[in-house]
This record gives structure tokens, C-alpha cells and sequence, in this order.
């Protein structure tokens, strides 16, 4: 791991691969799993403010789900996600007429209707970020659905920094994303000794 102002990087988002294969894996980590998508305290308002724009990108389960639910729940836990349908998917999922899942508020970002792409966890995915009182971890997420994406992202050469590059900085900015590329390059030369 190394630090960057405010974040410890595990070395895997530099050494691992990986390239989303949407073709394989028909975007199963929108559905699977026991929760929704990790939602950012000043994404709550966000969510509420875009949602009538967002709501004709929607089906009507995902619709009557955020509806009785809200654009967002806070878990016991009280950690704030998407809401789910049924305890299945994201209620904001769509399915594209191959079936893969796709993102009702990216499709509605797409359209030019609003200019919030998605949840920056979304974004970030598979990157996963843990905040601490000091600090804020950032960890490559291993999860079996996404063996095709790490198959393709090694088949591609693309670590996982690059495959987020467009999100890190998004949520850490470019100059942070500079300094990876800056300790990326030096741990090259360094292996190369």
C-alpha cells in the first residue's frame, strides 16, 4: 500500500487487470448481491433533485420500489445505498433489449436530461473506497462475477487504475490521479532494477 494526501492505495489497483466484459457478464454486479449501490452523503440530494428526470429511463419495478422506498436507504448499519426491488437488483437498473443491465440515471446522463453520471461507487467500480477518521482506503474488490472483466483486462493490459482513470478523478481529482500515475512509474523503475 502507499499514500496519496489523504488515501492509502492497496497495490492491487495498480498490479490487477481488468476491463468490464459486459457481453459475458450482462452487468450481474447491478443485480447481485444483498445491497444497493453505496450512496455519498452529498449524493442524497442529488439523487432526490435529478430523480423526475430520471424516472422515464426507469421500469416500473424500479420505479414503485424508489417510490415506496425513496431515492435512497440508510441501512441499520446507517450506511446510505440504492434502494433494491424485491431484495434483488438496483431499482435503478435497466436492461438493454440483450438483457444486460445498464444504469437508468447514466442512460438519463447519456440523454443530456441530467449531469450526474451515476453513484461514484458505481463509477468507481471495482474500486471500493473505506473511510477512516484520517484517512480514506482504497481497495481493489474481488468478486467471482467479474472473472471475465479480470480475463479481458489482462488479455488488454489495462490495470485497474487506468480501466477508473475517468472516476478517480472524479472523486480525488487530477492532480491526485498525477501522483498514482507518478508512483506507478516510480515502482516501475524500481522493479526494473
Amino acid at each position: 500500500m502507499f499514500q496519496i494526501d489523504q488515501t492509502i492505495v492497496s497495490e492491487d489497483v495498480i498490479n490487477k487487470d481488468f476491463v468490464c466484459n459486459l457481453a459475458a457478464c450482462k452487468g450481474e454486479c447491478c443485480i447481485a448481491g444483498e445491497a444497493g449501490a453505496p450512496v455519498e452523503p452529498q449524493e442524497v440530494e442529488i439523487l432526490k433533485e435529478i430523480y423526475p428526470k430520471v424516472k422515464p429511463f426507469l421500469r416500473p419495478e424500479g420505479i414503485a420500489a424508489i417510490e415506496a422506498q425513496g431515492t435512497h436507504i440508510k441501512t441499520d448499519l446507517d450506511q446510505l445505498e440504492t434502494p433494491l426491488v424485491n431484495g434483488a437488483e438496483c431499482a435503478y437498473v435497466t436492461f438493454t433489449k440483450e438483457g444486460v443491465a445498464s444504469c437508468g440515471i447514466e442512460d438519463a446522463y447519456n440523454a443530456g436530461e441530467v449531469d450526474f453520471r451515476k453513484p461514484i461507487s458505481c463509477h468507481l467500480y471495482p474500486v471500493r473506497l473505506q473511510k477512516y477518521s484520517k484517512f480514506t482506503a482504497v481497495n481493489y474488490e474481488r468478486w467471482p462475477i467479474c472473472d471475465d472483466a479480470c480475463t479481458l483486462g489482462k488479455e488488454l493490459q489495462v490495470p485497474v487504475y487506468k480501466f477508473t482513470k475517468d472516476a478517480l478523478i472524479r472523486k480525488f481529482g487530477a492532480p491526485w490521479y498525477e501522483e498514482l500515475e507518478a508512483v506507478v512509474e516510480l515502482l516501475k523503475q524500481e522493479d526494473a532494477k
